[in-house]
């Protein structure tokens, strides 16, 4: 298949453009600059553009190109996806629009979550956005048989990144380093929350997997592993990783936001409900999707990664700080814990 993927070299879409290529598709990718954290696979062509600040060179480079399948890693408004619905309405059998399970109902009203569990998250502003690009999207396949297809990644993770839920994202070895310097560690609530991390590599399988399938026209997606852990196991994991005696608080969600009011969405609006996906739907239409790789494989990979990559052990001081004021805070109201 001739594929396009918008961005293409990030976390999540770095796996999917290398599976692209091993399975002998051709590749375009759409990209302002290249990564050195990511490549470009070898065999993929880069078509080098700003999607967001130069849409006349960008349709520039999509002249006379028709593509079976187009993703878009890089839809976050309305006014993103109205830029796509134009430039691909006549260059692809099927747009796939990268979404987010934090979409999903919040707080949930069932354990478990299928593509049919409401979309509502009045906690999280991104969220929001995505559910209105989802409507957009739905509207246009609706009255012009515009051709999508929906995937919603929950937390999707790879080697340069430890997905835990007190963490930084942009310097994901903060918590590591605190591990290992002997600092607590705050883990939101009594840490007994469900929740569901998975490789990169493992969700690529379910969305290649859908490029080219006439039946995933119109459909929603979510792609998930099947292993179900509490924040509790997810951090106990890393300390047994690592060697080390556990060091952890339990704080409330409530208490952390006050002292970062940035972690409302990322907490209430997603981390810290239960979320236990249900994949019949992505394994009856992707009969060979499977996660193989589980959290304590994962971790380990992801730990190998930094130690062999000493640049990418940056630290995120200000997060410290904030954790160090929040801690500092819940042992002066509660000194007998």
């Amino acid at each position: 298949m001739k594929l396009l993927f918008i961005g293409g070299t990030g976390l999540i879409s770095s796996a999917c453009s290398d599976l692209a290529v091993e399975r002998g598709h051709e590749l375009f990718i759409v990209n302002r600059s290249t990564s050195a954290l990511y490549p470009v696979p070898e065999g993929a062509t880069v078509l080098q553009a700003d999607v967001y600040a130069d849409e006349a060179r960008l349709a520039s480079l999509l002249a006379g190109h028709r593509f079976d399948a187009v993703v878009d890693f890089l839809v976050y408004t309305v006014q993103d996806i109205e830029r796509d619905i134009k430039l691909f309405r006549e260059k692809t059998e099927q747009f796939i629009f990268i979404s987010s399970a934090s979409a999903y109902q919040k707080p949930p009203t069932h354990y478990l979550i299928t593509e049919e569990t409401p979309l509502e998250n009045p906690f999280w502003g991104y969220s929001r956005d995505k559910i209105a690009c989802e409507e957009r999207l739905m509207k246009a396949y609706q009255e012009e048989r515009f051709p999508i297809t929906i995937i919603r990644p929950s937390l999707t993770y790879g080697t340069s990144q430890i997905p835990l839920v007190s963490a930084s994202w942009s310097h994901p070895y903060t918590v590591v380093d605190r591990m290992k310097r002997g600092k607590k560690v705050i883990i939101p609530g009594d840490g007994t929350s469900l929740w569901v991390l998975t490789w990169n590599a493992d969700f690529a399988k379910g969305l290649i997997g859908l490029l080219g399938n006439n039946k995933a026209i119109g459909e929603a997606f979510h792609i998930t592993s099947d292993e179900v852990l509490t924040w509790n196991q997810i951090f106990l994991e890393v300390y047994q990783a690592l060697s080390l005696e556990p060091n952890i608080m339990h704080i409330s969600s409530e208490m952390i936001i006050r002292h970062d009011p940035d972690k409302l969405g990322t907490l209430l609006g997603d981390k810290v409900n239960s979320a236990i996906f249900d994949n019949s739907k992505i394994k009856r239409f992707v009969p060979e999707f499977s996660c193989e790789v589980n959290w304590a494989e994962g971790l380990r990979r992801c730990l190998t990664w930094f130690e062999s990559h000493p640049e990418f052990r940056t630290v995120d001081e200000k997060m410290n700080n904030v954790w160090d004021s929040t801690i500092a805070a819940y042992e002066k109201a509660f000194p007998e814990k």
